[in-house]
């Protein structure tokens, strides 16, 4: 097995340029070859700690977007103007309170134009695909009412035997879907990066069991950045 390199090139380039972790350059990779998020742009990042993904959506949407952040952990490090995060499990929340800072911002009732999410379990080595299976599951659970139709989603997840489904079904929700690997990535790391344009969430209303009941409202907690 390869030995892990953990100050390698990506490590101190994000140390050189400002960015709270070498992740940065995955999602830039990304925007790079698919260019998902554009100027003016709302984005919604789950599970967004230490703020990597949040500092590069930011520079993506420019002054006139907007970048909201949702994580269990506090976003610590400064961040530019049209960043907003909330300390909060996302999974525990309705789609109201996600929505906040998109209806404030265009001052209508207007949903995310594009959701991210680079969230990874605990590892433990015992079962770790499947945790992240589960998050991000979890994060496609609550696209309806927080993306727009039509709009773009960009997850984490460790490969393993469950992972085709987890794309065969972000499939079945888009209109275009595949996995990369960014050269970010370490070389033995299991992280693959599903895209996926063109948000139909009626098939995802569907899809869900019958006599399955969406998740009830929860307590609202505050945003600040």
């Amino acid at each position: 097995m390869p030995k892990r390199v953990l100050h390698d090139e990506y490590f101190r380039k994000a140390k050189a340029e400002g960015y709270l972790a070498r992740s940065a350059y995955k999602l830039l990779e990304i925007q790079k070859r698919h260019g998902i998020i554009k100027p003016g742009m709302t984005v919604l990042d789950l599970g967004c700690a230490p703020g990597s993904w949040l500092q590069v959506a930011a520079e993506l949407v420019g002054d006139d977007g907007l970048v909201a952040g949702v994580d269990l952990s506090d976003v610590r490090a400064p961040m530019p103007p049209c960043v907003i995060t909330m300390r909060s499990d996302f999974t525990k929340q309705d789609a109201a309170t996600l929505l906040e800072p998109v209806v404030a911002f265009r001052g209508d009732g207007s949903l995310y134009d594009v959701v991210i999410s680079d969230m990874a379990p605990n590892t433990s080595g015992a079962g770790d695909h499947y945790k992240s299976v589960r998050l991000c599951e979890a994060v496609l659970e609550r696209l309806p009412g927080v993306l727009r139709p039509g709009g773009s989603l960009v997850y984490k997840v460790f490969e393993g035997e469950t992972y085709p489904d987890l794309v065969k079904r972000t499939g079945e929700m888009f209109s275009w879907c595949r996995g990369l690997k960014p050269r970010a990535t370490r070389e033995v790391s299991t992280e693959m990066f599903v895209m996926a344009t063109g948000y139909e969430p009626a098939l995802k209303q569907a899809s869900r069991p019958e006599g399955v009941a969406p998740p009830p409202p929860q307590p609202k907690k505050g945003w600040g950045s």
